[in-house]
């Protein structure tokens, strides 16, 4: 049996995604494909997502990841959704089954994951988060899940903040999430700080914040992680910050969603040591 996979996204060229999943299934004996469905290329002029999503399922895809701008976007198109994707509002795999779209969120386990092992015992009172897009989303509802009692919300599109605010207030209703205005609002006396925006990425260039907003007993974590290391994770270890840098987070995401395509335990550890 030949598993045929993909992930939707824009800007996406760079993607690891085909080379972990590929090669971990090489490691076990499998034969799999994973697709790159960059939408900003030409070949892919006329198609929507929704039109995306039927032809890969007609072509005998066991499933798609599905990352930025379209985590939000494709609920619309599913028959289904794990609780954890409902709740967080946000997915990043699909599954095609007897003709039905089943959507869940790794993101928001593989961010756990990655943090558990990364920064073991840190402070988690209280914690800034940049960003309100899908892999936000999920990342607000992994940090609630590991404690986090006060999280300060900002995003340029504060309407976006102030929805995932209330949706996660809604979830969570023991812990205090508020949306703010102002970057320096967020990060004023928190504990942590956490930058789930695409910037600094190859394709989204600079920090969304002056690193001298960070101060040294604070910890920062980054989600980006094509380049491992961001100008603001740079910066913010030279401030004397503990950091913790995206590649956790890409690595037991992409885990956790082949083992959701394949019913496969795929070898985390591996997969890690791999990566670069």
């Amino acid at each position: 049996m030949k598993w045929l996979c993909g992930l939707i996204g824009e800007d996406i060229r760079q993607s690891r995604s085909p080379a972990m999943h590929e090669r971990e299934a090489r490691h076990l004996d499998m034969a799999l494909e994973y697709r790159l469905i960059d939408m900003t290329m030409p070949q892919y002029k006329t198609y929507s997502l929704a039109t995306m999503l039927d032809e890969m399922e007609q072509n005998g895809f066991a499933g798609t990841n599905i990352t930025h701008p379209f985590k939000q976007k494709v609920i619309a198109l599913l028959d289904d959704v794990s609780d954890a994707a409902r709740q967080i509002g946000a997915v990043n795999t699909v599954l095609f089954r007897d003709g039905r779209r089943i959507g869940h969120n790794t993101d928001w386990s593989g961010y756990r994951e990655n943090f558990l092992r990364g920064l073991p015992g840190v402070a988690l009172h209280s914690v800034a988060q940049i960003g309100a897009g899908g892999a936000a989303a999920a990342v607000s509802y992994a940090l609630l899940t590991l404690g986090v009692r006060q999280l300060s919300i900002f995003d340029l599109a504060s309407d976006r903040a102030d929805g995932l605010a209330a949706n996660l207030t809604t979830q969570f209703p023991d812990a205090e999430v508020r949306s703010v205005r102002s970057i320096e609002t967020a990060l004023k006396s928190a504990q942590g700080v956490v930058q789930s925006t695409p910037i600094g990425m190859y394709a989204h260039p600079g920090t969304p914040f002056p690193p001298d907003f960070l101060t040294p007993d604070q910890w920062f974590s980054e989600v980006v992680y094509f380049p491992r290391e961001t100008q603001l994770l740079k910066a913010a270890r030279d401030r004397g910050c503990k950091v913790l840098d995206g590649v956790g987070m890409a690595v037991f995401q992409a885990a956790d969603a082949f083992e959701l395509f394949t019913g496969r335990v795929p070898d985390r550890e591996r997969i890690l040591r791999e990566f670069d």
